[in-house]
């Protein structure tokens, strides 16, 4: 992935607000790269455009050398499911149904039969960890259980690129630095490459790469 000249503005009672300002990114095929930047400078926003849940005011996002926001509507929400995972800090899992039926759903929204659906679920949820606990619902999964759901359910579909925003931040150390382990673990053995945010200087360094957001523009550290 590559964006060029990236640049998003938010309009607030009549204020502008400039988050992005003509940022440069490169994401090399399984890389892990961390983002870092003070509260506020548009890391999530980024995240959010990078995974086209949010489009630039002006740049582009090429993925394999196509410009994402030039695809319709219907292409762009299959490269959302088919190409791209996400995880956020808060899991955002359905309170309903139980881990595995929450770590299917990106298959089944890809129109995944369901049979093939849950027997990928179930490998998935015990790579992670969590084979004698699928059919227990969020409310009944720790915290890093349930964001343990949440990476599952993120890589589902066999994604190229995960984008994670602060995916530890929610977590105490122990069970942030285990999650991050796990992480790395379906980074080195899947070859996808992920894209996190996070506060935690700790974890940045033990990223491929680390770039700062400052003053709108991405910058590189390592």
């Amino acid at each position: 992935m590559e964006v060029r000249g990236l640049s998003k503005t938010f309009h607030n009672g009549g204020r502008e607000i400039r988050v992005l300002r003509g940022a440069d990114f490169s994401l090399q095929r399984a890389e892990m790269v961390g983002i870092i930047g003070a509260s506020g400078v548009g890391k999530t926003t980024l995240l959010q455009i990078l995974g086209t849940l949010d489009r630039p005011t002006a740049g582009r996002v090429l993925y394999e050398g196509e410009d994402v926001f030039a695809l319709g509507e219907g292409a762009r929400a299959r490269f959302r499911n088919q190409k791209v995972g996400f995880i956020f800090q808060f899991h955002h899992l359905l309170a309903e149904f139980s881990a595995l039926e929450n770590a299917m759903m990106p298959a089944l929204i890809g129109g995944t039969p369901r049979g093939l659906a849950r027997t990928r679920a179930a490998q998935i949820l015990n790579e992670v960890g969590l084979g004698e606990r699928m059919d227990h619902k969020p409310g009944a999964l720790s915290g890093g259980e349930r964001q343990r759901v949440a990476v599952a359910r993120a890589v589902m579909n066999a994604p190229k690129i995960v984008l994670a925003d602060e995916p530890t931040g929610n977590l105490d150390s122990h069970t942030g630095q285990a999650v991050f382990e796990l992480l790395r673990k379906i980074h080195n053995t899947h070859e996808v490459a992920f894209v996190v945010v996070t506060h935690n200087q700790h974890l940045a360094d033990e990223m491929d790469r680390v770039v700062c957001i400052t003053d709108g523009r991405i910058e590189l550290l390592n």
